[in-house]
């Protein structure tokens, strides 16, 4: 088990030393790694052992993730190293043989400047109530938006923020606001009981981590109307995908509800990839939706195929085009035209563009 614990913070410190955003182990496979969106193999190092994948678990997961792996067959949790390095984690089955799939948190919380994200996103963070929704495919960086956004409310304002998050991913050290963290299975049974919670504990902006459920969802837009500011996350790919989901998972006698209830709760939604850099690494590609009365309309009047075009013209309102982001990482000699084409939503209105 030492020697396992040793390994361990030796290939996160590969990690850290590499650039490396997550690191897969599993039964009969040398480890590797993933850096700037590329799966490098660490050939240094030999396949693990059904036993070292046994000792593995053992020395990082906590006892209710082990209870969790053991009867649904995967669990959800964080690992710190010897050295502070911070880890979410997600410990799994495939035919049969234990995997491990862990995402490296940074240390720091990271600025908009920081991460090239828009400057307009700080002022969502000025907001007292609504609903914010930060959208995208697994990995491309949600939950550091997300972070980002709570540490600029953290140091400018004095608010109660509560997280709710399956594990906790970054820490957050109190500065202006107070804000307590709470890990679902570790401090609440799940996201919407933490939710209703938030109701009688004097919160006045919640981050969900994510909205995996129709209860969650509900109580979330429900918290917004009712004067909390409330931030999460949702794996769609665009801001009309994203409204169309939420209206869809509701029965279909409540969507004209839910519809009214987003239309005057929605601040904006987000939506990012991560695109590799001609000079290495990944930047941002992202579109805005800012919920502006023509957006509501569009809502409640069952129109949401049209928010795009809102979007694409919609640039002086502080609304943002992924096209129109792409085009411009272009011009700016920073991504390829062929992964422009990649991560584009509409190619053939990007053609133009270019």
């Amino acid at each position: 088990m030492a020697g396992q614990d040793t390994l361990l913070n030796e290939l996160a410190d590969i990690v850290l030393k590499e650039s490396a955003s997550d690191l897969h182990l599993a039964e009969g496979r040398i480890p590797v790694i993933r850096v700037s969106g590329f799966l490098i193999p660490l050939a240094k190092y030999k396949a693990f052992a059904k036993e070292d994948m046994e000792a593995a678990l053992a020395v990082l997961m906590p006892e209710v993730a082990r209870k969790d792996f053991e009867a649904a067959k995967e669990a959800n949790f964080a690992w710190s190293t010897a050295s502070g390095m911070r880890f979410r984690c997600n410990a799994y089955l495939a035919l049969g043989k234990r995997s491990l799939a862990m995402r490296l948190i940074p240390k720091e919380v990271r600025t908009f400047e920081e991460l090239n994200l828009p400057p307009v996103l700080e002022s969502f963070a000025t907001k007292q109530q609504g609903f914010f929704l930060v959208v995208g495919p697994v990995g491309v960086g949600k939950s550091t938006t997300l972070a980002a956004m709570i540490e600029t409310i953290n140091r400018e304002r004095l608010e109660h923020i509560i997280t709710i998050e399956d594990p906790i991913e970054q820490l957050f050290v109190p500065k202006k606001s107070i804000i307590d963290q709470r890990e679902v299975k570790l401090d609440t049974p799940d996201f919407h009981t933490a939710l209703q919670g938030v109701f009688r504990q004097d919160a006045d902006i919640v981050m969900i981590g994510e909205m995996r459920d129709l209860e969650t969802i509900s109580t979330a837009v429900t918290a917004a109307e009712t004067g909390h500011l409330i931030l999460s996350t949702l794996h769609t790919n665009t801001a009309a995908q994203t409204i169309d989901r939420i209206i869809d998972s509701f029965p279909a006698d409540q969507q004209d509800q839910i519809r009214l209830q987003l239309s005057s709760s929605l601040l904006g939604i987000f939506s990012q990839r991560l695109v590799p850099k001609i000079s290495g690494g990944l930047v941002p590609a992202v579109e805005l939706l800012i919920n502006t009365g023509a957006v509501a309309n569009l809502i409640r009047e069952k129109r949401t195929h049209e928010i795009n075009s809102v979007i694409e013209t919609g640039s002086e309102e502080g609304m943002i085009d992924l096209n129109r982001s792409l085009a411009e990482l272009v011009r700016k000699g920073e991504i390829t035209v062929e992964n422009a084409f990649q991560y584009s939503a509409n190619p053939k209105t990007l053609e133009r563009m270019l």
